[in-house]
């Protein structure tokens, strides 16, 4: 997940932002003079470059502080840090709106193709609350800011007194076996999400509003138009890429399916049904890697190294670790991260105050201000995520001499994908040029090492799909408040097949349990950057001349893939991202062939694994 300028504000799209207090308060006397009102008769195209360039200005200068105040609020998190940041953030939304409204006038003029691209992506930016009624933007911004705070404040207390955060729950979730422990928290942390109930409902009401002042049917649909296509163009695309990788995620399941009840026994798993939702290493059921070793490959030689043990061998810390990551894009011929990334950014968990742990990355300033928050632990997990995290730094900071309004990924999916690509470099042979394993593993163990691979990659397709599915059911009226949470668990049974562990109604509200609901950051961008980092890896391998199997690949130290990398991520939002899309990889269209190439090795012996046993629920 990333924040910097528009990337955010296209998060703040329908993210309806964040504010508190009661009418929206006047500007700062440092803000931008009010803007002029534009001359009476016909627009011109030299009026609207002018209008442009005010708004960016002024959008940008909002930016900052709204980034300034939401990281501390993350970062911090009390009453007063929330009511400054939901104050700064609703300025911002507030004044979006106004441009994004005041950029109609500029419709029918004709423009230059890259001033045009501006208008639309301006009048894409933002679902604000609705001009002239600030007590409903008040309303809306502090609800949804409230909302983000209690998920980053949620914590299960166990009877005997012990309290999880949601690292606790991660930990236990994705190391214990015993399935009445893994019970137990699945259910207490899924409690986080009831209180969120009726304000997630109102707040979906006042999000709708600002989409409908926008000329959009709901914000859902605002999202999709986001994709340079119809929104209901961008659905049909993600059914497609997902019925491309619908029979390697199915034959996935049944073999998972299959050890879970040599594990734990029919009466807990149904070898024909769905998988319970607590028994797959986490606690949302979207990646399944830390139940590897009770999945792992029968008489085979194994993977031959686990990354966690050789982290925790090395005695690496959280500043070590993030330094590997920095190392893998130095690798390619880029710059090193400035000095005041490792001054400011939030690489460990505090012990003296609650924080939003969730991974993001940071560009506070859209120039050298770059930052991560995560709370690192010595896991193999966290040292993908890292990678996945300075992907959005590297990405950020290679765009940043680009117009404001360009300085942002392709698309959203873009941004997510780049540091996944790098990640899958992570390979044996990079291990071992990097110092952390002596020897690589033969080829006997690329079955294990697909699997693991696949634990995590395949096995969170269906989830990155219905994630949004949801919501747009939700802002469309599809799905009422009286559904919310019935809804939200068809859709994991159709697309998952995975169940609930116990009885759900709709007293509970267990999507609220997932960050991104709370926090209403769109989740589509996650299912199409799991195509497109096979995209991007199979180009940067073939420039980095690797002629191999694809999975063994590694990109590490190619300055060739390099300078490839970099001339996609300068462009930024600057031409279509088909366009950009081509320039990197040959295709003018996501497609999951490279992931199914990545995979043919696992999805045959799969097969074999399956035969004879059920596939499907």
């Amino acid at each position: 997940m990333h924040r910097n300028l528009f990337a955010r504000l296209g998060v703040l799209a329908a993210l309806g932002v964040a504010a508190c207090g009661g009418p929206a308060s006047p500007p700062p006397p440092d803000l931008p003079a009010p803007r002029q009102q534009p001359a009476a008769g016909p627009a011109t195209a030299q009026e609207a470059a002018a209008f442009i360039q005010e708004a960016e200005r002024e959008l940008a200068q909002l930016q900052v502080r709204s980034n300034q105040a939401s990281w501390v609020a993350a970062t911090y998190i009390t009453t007063d840090t929330e009511s400054m940041s939901a104050e700064a953030a609703k300025n911002l939304a507030v004044a979006v709106q106004q441009r994004a409204l005041a950029a109609r006038r500029y419709d029918d003029v004709q423009l230059d193709p890259q001033l045009r691209r501006k208008f639309n992506i301006l009048k894409l930016a933002l679902t604000a609350p609705p001009p002239g009624n600030p007590e409903e933007a008040s309303e809306l911004t502090r609800t949804q800011v409230s909302m983000e705070a209690d998920y980053g404040r949620g914590e299960y207390c166990r009877p005997g007194g012990e309290c999880l955060d949601i690292g606790g729950i991660t930990r236990i979730m994705a190391s214990s076996r015993d399935a009445a422990q893994l019970l137990d928290v699945w259910q207490g942390w899924h409690r986080v999400g009831a209180p969120m109930r009726d304000r997630y409902a109102r707040f979906v009401e006042l999000s709708n509003k600002g989409a409908r002042e926008l000329g959009h049917p709901n914000t859902g649909a605002m999202w999709r138009s986001q994709y340079e296509m119809h929104p209901d163009s961008l659905a049909a695309e993600t059914e497609r890429l997902w019925l491309q990788l619908q029979p390697l995620y199915e034959s996935l399941h049944a073999y998972v399916r299959a050890r879970l009840v040599q594990q734990y026994g029919p009466s807990v798993v149904p070898p024909n049904g769905m998988i319970p939702a607590h028994l797959l290493g986490n606690v949302w059921a979207q990646e399944w890697g830390n139940i590897y070793p009770v999945v792992a490959p029968q008489n085979s030689p194994g993977t031959g190294f686990d990354l966690t043990q050789l982290i925790r061998a090395k005695n690496l810390d959280a500043v070590a670790m993030t330094r590997f990551g920095e190392r893998f894009f130095t690798s390619l011929g880029m710059d090193s991260l400035p000095a005041t990334f490792w001054q400011r950014s939030m690489l460990v968990q505090p012990a003296d105050r609650d924080v939003v742990c969730h991974a993001s990355a940071w560009d506070i300033d859209d120039q050298e201000d770059l930052r991560i928050k995560m709370c690192i632990e010595p896991t193999a997990e966290d040292f993908v995520t890292i990678h996945h995290e300075l992907g959005h730094s590297f990405y950020q900071r290679a765009y940043r001499n680009q117009p404001p309004l360009f300085r942002n990924g392709a698309h959203d999916g873009f941004h997510e994908a780049i540091g996944d690509a790098v990640a899958l470099s992570i390979t044996p042979e990079y291990l071992v040029q990097v110092g952390l394993l002596d020897r690589a593993p033969t080829t006997a163990a690329d079955t294990a090492l697909l699997l693991r691979q696949a634990l995590d990659k395949v096995a969170f397709l269906p989830w990155g799909l219905l994630v949004d599915k949801w919501r747009w059911g939700v802002f469309s009226g599809q799905i009422t408040p009286a559904n919310y949470n019935a809804a939200w668990w068809e859709l994991r049974n159709r697309y998952q097949g995975v169940a609930a562990p116990v009885a759900r109604s709709e007293a509970d509200f267990d999507p609220g349990a997932k960050y991104h609901i709370p926090g209403n950051t769109p989740y589509m961008r996650y299912f199409l950057a799991r195509i497109l980092q096979f995209q991007f890896y199979r180009s940067l391998c073939r420039e980095a001349g690797y002629t191999g199997p694809l999975h063994r690949c590694s990109f590490y130290g190619s300055e060739a893939a390099g300078a490839k990398l970099e001339r996609m991520l300068e462009a930024g939002s600057s031409q279509p991202w088909e366009q950009t899309l081509y320039e990197m990889t040959g295709e003018r269209r996501m497609d999951a062939g490279a992931m199914l190439e990545y995979f043919a090795p696992l999805k045959a012996w799969l097969d074999r694994q399956n035969q004879g046993k059920p596939v499907g629920w």
